[in-house]
This record gives structure tokens, C-alpha cells and sequence, in this order.
């Protein structure tokens, strides 16, 4: 007698039991509930699209639809974990056929069956950064570049180039001109370099980062029957973020659903804020261009914030030209609270201001400090705010990880004027001929030996640095022009044998030397730069060097503890944070910091006259204002104090002028003429005139 086997019958449509209409307000049911075909799910911020994500995949799933043919591409391995655990929880489904994961994620799976197609083998190694600069040195180390006169750049740099050469499909040499101008006489062996590390990775039997998304496109293109094989697989592609991806990830998807295959793009035009790291925001703008047939769902109803915030946000937007119509509406009540618009006297101003409201909002209204943030369009904003939340006490993380004191560049220039003024501090001479080329940790170790040679680390005197470091012995050749740039800007640190004021120390360290190291070494140059910009006003105030040193090794790791430190989650710390690292969070009290022109929008935007870079600023302003649930407030200061300009009087951010006035409270602040005391700031609502 035959023996029996039975297959598990699978759920019938329906089988999870969701009331879909009651479980989804009306804009999420119609995206959720839609037929087949290209749809463009526009969700603006706090309005649940994660929850629309989620329950279109249940939906999906209760029609009968396969697992193995749905596709759920997105931009963090966190977010497909939680979407696919949420859906897992909805429906009596196996959910493993079904590929949920990030276009690189996804890209990985691909390659692994299909590498010899491309020359690799299944065991291809994926680089890290770390591996990925370390074959970019050895192709640099291999190739004739006399580095002597002028710095190459660093392997970091390079893997950043490449990398956006790779993902937005510029020109190697179009990208050096726009957005590396200072590399432009290395133009020739930065190609050569690029085309050596291409083949470099094929003959190590490797593939980095941007090559999980750039061969598994080259694939599709060079096997129509591969990409026929994913075409028929992949029948519902839903892709979040969709304002995020570059031209790599539009083209793959595209490839992919151009059979007509069912296409859901979830993502908010108002949010696309990373054109920086290849993200084109054309791509959600013309998506129903694309598609024929292409349906666009609007879920305009936001969860998050007070209908003040709200309305405030949807003017500011509105002055934007390349958009999609929309306009965001509170499913709360209204509190009754306007944002608040705050000028103030000057950054120290605004950093007292923010630490004492912070305190009230926690003592008063029994706000927890978790349940606050300070969001800035830079990092070297927040550095008033740090230094005054660190000096009373107030417990704060940077989502960066890092408080400003700790930051690389911020130690190197720092290391310059600890030696000047400590002629016995190891650490930081090793620091400072680190920064040289062709010396190594061996080379920095002899050059200290041979400094300690000479005397001068324990005279009392001052040496003539210009002579005595030109005669140390063991200065490699490649070093030579750096080294003697070294004591120039020694002699100026210490002019007639005096300390010079710490801005001015600043100043000839970041242009004698410094910010040729930076060009050549972070891919973030620019931001580094007004890091330590900001540094020199702060420094500014100080007329002793070694009273902001003291400073300095006091708030880089107050009470002991490293920024960014998570070991206590349950402790109450207020965010710091720069917008784009805010993005996806939200706080019940928001303050936005430094609204004046020239710091948000950035000046480099401003004096670029670009329409298109202005737009996107724009919506990093929209970005900050839309994490504040039930709090906002707009700062900014009238006087920013500069080292060598003397103070500037800063005009309002222009975007503070693309809403009606009466959608705000000005405040005025004032401080008392007693002598200072913690509570010395007061400030009276409805004010005529600003202080």
C-alpha cells in the first residue's frame, strides 16, 4: 500500500483576519488596498509609513500572492528586520521565500549565484572600508606619485570618489573639477588609480561595497536571462526611501519591474536631504513619468506632531519649486502653543538660553531630557551648547558618537598648541608628525628621541623652532617640505618667545598646514574645516592658551565619560544632533539652533547661487522642524563674533521669512545686570522688537 504524504495547504486570501479599514485611516487603506500596477506612495513625515509598508506586504500576502515573489528593498538592515517581524506578526505565513533586505543586502544574494558571470567566483570577498583603503594604498604605494611637492589624496578620499563616480554615474574628471577642485592636478593618476583598484578587486577575487549594487547591474545588463529570472520571480517590488536612491538603485529597479511587474515606491520628496552621497531626487519626481499607468497615493494625516508645528512646516515647504503638492494634517489637538521664534544677543547667549529652557521644561512641565533635542545644520554648531550643557551638568548624547572636543581634527590642531606650550608632551609631538607623510609610528618614535637629543624639551628658554627642528636628525625625504613648514608655524605660535592668543594659534596652524592635511585625508573637508573655524571663534574669548587647553581636556570627556557612551540607556541625556542624523527621530521639545544666513542655509549654498542645492536646504530646515512633537523652538544669533573680522551682525535665515509671522511667538531674552547667577536669563513672550 502506497504511503501517504500531505502537503500544507496554504492560507486562503483572507486568512489573517485583518480589518484592513479599521486597522488603516483612509489614506493608508487606499495605498494599502490597491490593485496591481506602478504606485507612488507619497508619506510625509509622522504619518506612518512604515505601517503602510508593512500592512501592503500583509495584504499581499492575504491575496494569495506568493512570498518568493514579493521583493522588499530598503535603505537599513533595521528596517527590514522590522517590517518583516511586524508582518510575521499580522499573518499565519512562512515568510522565508519572501527577500526582504537593503539594495546591498539583496545585491550580495544575487552576485553569490551568479559571480562567475562576472569573473569572481561565489566565495568573493566583500570589502569593508578599512580592506577597500588598504588595497587603495597598495595600488598608490605601487604606482611612481612624487607626493614631495603636494599631498596626494588619501585613500579615504579616493574610496569616496570612486564611490560616487559608481553610484551617480559622473565622470571621474567632472567630479574632481565640481567637487575636488584642489585635486585637479592629480586629475591624470587619480584615473589611474581608479582603473588599477578596479583590477585589482577582480584579480583578489573581491568586491566592495558599491560593487554589490554596480555588478549586480552590470549583470542584468550582460544576461537578459538572468535578469529574466528575477523578473519572473519578483512580481511586487516595494521599495522605502524611495527619495534616497541614486541613479544605481533607480536602474535596478526599474530593470527589474519593466516587465510589468507591481511596483510600490514609498518616500517623501520633502525629505530627500542626501544629494551629498548620490541620492537623486529626480528620481521619486519623475516616477510617474516613468510608469505608465503609475498611481500616486498622498498620506497626508501625521501622527507626530501639534497642528501649530504642523502648519508651520507645510509654508516652509511650500517655497519650494520642485515638489510634490501636499499638505500635512494633525491627528492631534491643538495645545494652544505657537513655536517659538528666539533671537538672541550672541552664540553664548543662545547656548544659556537653550541650557536654563531645557531645565525648565524638565522641572515644570515635566518634560524628560530624553524627550529633548538640539538639531543644527553643522557640527561645530552645537559647540556652545555643549560647552554650557557640560558646564552645569546637563547630561546629553550626539548621535554622531562623538562631543566636538573629541573629534580628530579637532585634537590635531589642539596637539599644536599643547607641544608649544609643553615641549615635553610625547603624545602630542607624535600626534603632529603622524600628520606628516612617509612617517610611521617608528619614524614618529626616532624623531622623538632626537628631539629629546637636542634639550630644548626641558630649557627653560624658548627655542628658535625654525633652526632647531631643521636640524633634527631622521626627517624622512617625503617629509622634508612639511617639516620645515612645521617650524614656521611654530615661530608663530610663540612669537618673541611669547604665547600668541589661541585664535590666532588656530589660525596659523588650519592655514600653515593644517587644511592641506584635511583636503588631502576626510572626504568631509568642508565640514571639518568650519569645525575647527568654529574652534577659533570659541578660542577667541580666551586670552590665555593654556586656560582653553584646560578647557579643552575638560569637556572632552566630562566626569570621565566618553561622548556618545550608551552603556546606561535608562539615564536621562538630551539629544544633540546634527539634521541629518535626526532624520527618522522625533522629540517632544525641538530646538533649532544657528537660523541665520550664511549658517543655515550653509554659505557655500548661498554663494553657489545653485536653485537646486537652496531647495534642498530648504527641506533640511522642513526635516528639523518635523521631529518636534510638541515643542519648537527657532533660535538664532543677532552677533556672531569673529576672530578676525571683528563681530558680524547676522541676518535671519531666509527661511524663517516662508511662513506668516503670526504662525510664531518671538520671544525676547534678556539678561539681568546683577552679577550672574544660573537664572539669570528671562525671557517675555509677545515682544515688540527683538533684544
Amino acid at each position: 500500500m502506497p504511503r501517504e504524504f500531505h502537503l500544507t495547504s496554504r492560507p486562503k486570501p483572507g486568512a489573517s483576519g485583518i480589518d484592513y479599514r479599521a486597522e488603516l485611516n483612509e489614506e493608508q487603506f487606499a495605498a494599502v488596498t490597491s490593485a496591481p500596477g506602478p504606485a507612488l506612495v507619497i508619506a510625509g513625515a509622522g504619518s506612518g509609513k512604515t505601517r503602510t509598508l508593512t500592512y501592503r506586504v500583509a495584504y499581499l500576502l492575504d491575496q494569495g500572492v506568493d512570498p518568493r515573489h514579493i521583493l522588499l528593498l530598503t535603505f537599513t538592515n533595521k528596517a527590514a528586520r522590522e517590517m518583516t517581524d511586524r508582518v510575521r506578526e499580522l499573518v499565519p505565513h512562512d515568510l522565508s521565500p519572501l527577500w526582504s533586505g537593503t539594495f546591498h543586502s539583496i545585491g550580495n544574494r544575487i552576485l553569490r549565484r551568479h559571480a562567475e558571470d562576472l569573473g569572481l567566483t561565489k566565495a568573493f570577498s566583500i570589502l569593508d572600508r578599512d580592506d577597500q583603503k588598504s588595497l587603495l594604498a597598495g595600488v598608490v604605494g605601487g604606482m611612481d606619485i612624487d607626493t614631495t611637492v603636494r599631498r596626494f589624496p588619501k585613500a579615504d578620499v579616493l574610496a569616496t570618489m570612486f564611490s560616487l563616480v559608481e553610484n551617480t554615474g559622473v565622470d571621474l574628471g567632472e567630479l574632481i573639477e565640481t567637487r575636488y577642485p584642489y585635486f585637479e592636478d592629480w586629475a591624470k593618476e587619480i584615473g589611474e588609480v581608479h582603473k588599477r583598484y578596479t583590477k585589482r578587486k577582480l584579480e583578489t577575487n573581491s568586491a566592495d561595497f558599491d560593487d554589490l549594487l554596480v555588478l549586480t547591474l552590470k549583470l542584468f545588463k550582460q544576461q537578459p536571462e538572468v535578469l529574466a529570472l528575477y523578473r519572473k520571480r519578483f512580481r511586487h517590488v516595494l521599495v522605502d526611501e524611495y527619495q534616497d536612491t541614486n541613479a544605481v538603485q533607480c536602474e535596478l529597479i526599474d530593470l527589474l519591474a519593466s516587465d510589468g511587474a507591481s511596483v510600490m515606491a514609498v518616500g517623501d520628496d520633502a525629505q530627500s536631504i542626501y544629494s551629498w552621497r548620490g541620492a537623486d531626487m529626480e528620481n521619486i519626481l519623475s516616477f510617474p513619468k516613468r510608469y505608465d499607468g503609475c498611481r500616486v497615493f498622498k498620506i497626508e494625516t501625521n501622527y507626530r506632531s501639534v497642528p501649530e508645528i504642523l502648519d508651520l512646516s507645510n509654508s516652509a515647504i511650500r517655497a519650494n519649486r520642485s515638489r510634490f503638492d501636499k499638505d500635512l494634517r494633525s491627528a492631534r489637538a491643538a495645545l494652544g502653543t505657537k513655536p517659538a521664534l528666539v533671537p538672541l544677543e550672541d552664540p553664548s547667549t543662545q547656548a544659556r538660553f537653550i541650557a536654563q529652557r531645557l531645565l525648565q521644561l524638565r522641572d515644570d512641565e515635566g518634560v524628560p531630557l530624553e524627550e529633548m533635542a538640539v538639531i543644527y545644520r553643522a557640527h561645530f554648531q552645537s559647540l556652545q551648547v555643549q560647552m554650557e550643557l557640560t558646564n552645569h551638568g546637563i547630561p546629553f548624547a550626539i548621535t554622531s558618537g562623538l562631543r566636538f572636543f573629541e573629534q580628530a581634527h579637532i585634537k590635531d590642531v589642539a596637539a599644536f598648541m599643547r607641544f608649544a606650550t609643553n615641549r615635553r608632551d610625547e603624545t602630542s609631538f607624535k600626534r603632529i608628525v603622524l600628520l606628516l607623510p612617509g612617517i610611521g609610528a617608528k619614524g614618529a618614535d626616532k624623531l622623538w628621541r632626537a628631539w629629546l637629543d637636542t634639550g630644548w624639551a626641558t630649557r627653560e628658554e624658548p627655542p628658535e623652532w625654525s633652526e632647531v627642528l631643521g636640524a633634527l636628525k631622521g626627517v624622512p625625504k617625503k617629509a622634508a617640505k612639511h617639516w620645515e613648514q612645521l617650524g614656521f608655524i611654530f615661530n608663530e605660535l610663540t612669537p618673541g618667545g611669547e604665547f600668541a592668543r589661541p585664535a590666532d594659534m588656530i589660525y596659523s596652524v588650519l592655514e600653515g598646514m593644517y587644511d592641506e592635511h584635511l583636503r588631502a585625508s576626510y572626504d568631509n573637508y568642508d565640514n571639518r574645516r568650519s569645525d575647527i573655524e568654529g574652534l577659533m571663534e570659541y578660542g577667541d574669548q580666551y586670552e590665555d592658551v593654556l586656560e582653553l587647553l584646560s578647557q579643552l581636556s575638560l569637556l572632552g570627556s566630562a566626569d570621565g565619560e566618553p561622548g556618545g557612551d550608551r552603556s546606561e540607556p535608562d539615564k536621562e541625556k538630551v539629544t544633540l544632533s546634527s539634521i541629518h542624523q535626526a532624520k527618522g527621530l522625533e522629540w517632544k521639545a525641538v530646538f533649532v539652533i544657528w537660523l541665520a544666513e550664511g549658517q543655515f542655509p550653509n554659505a557655500r549654498v548661498i554663494e553657489a547661487d545653485d536653485p537646486e542645492m537652496m531647495e534642498e536646504e530648504r527641506r533640511l530646515f522642513y526635516v528639523a522642524v518635523t521631529r518636534a512633537k510638541d515643542e519648537l523652538y527657532l533660535s538664532y544669533p543677532m552677533i556672531n563674533p569673529k576672530s578676525y573680522s571683528g563681530d558680524v551682525i547676522q541676518r535671519p535665515s531666509r527661511f524663517l521669512d516662508d511662513f506668516p509671522k503670526e504662525m510664531v511667538e518671538e520671544w525676547k531674552v534678556r539678561s539681568s545686570w546683577e552679577e550672574p547667577e544660573w537664572d539669570e536669563t528671562e525671557w517675555e513672550k509677545d515682544a515688540d522688537e527683538p533684544f
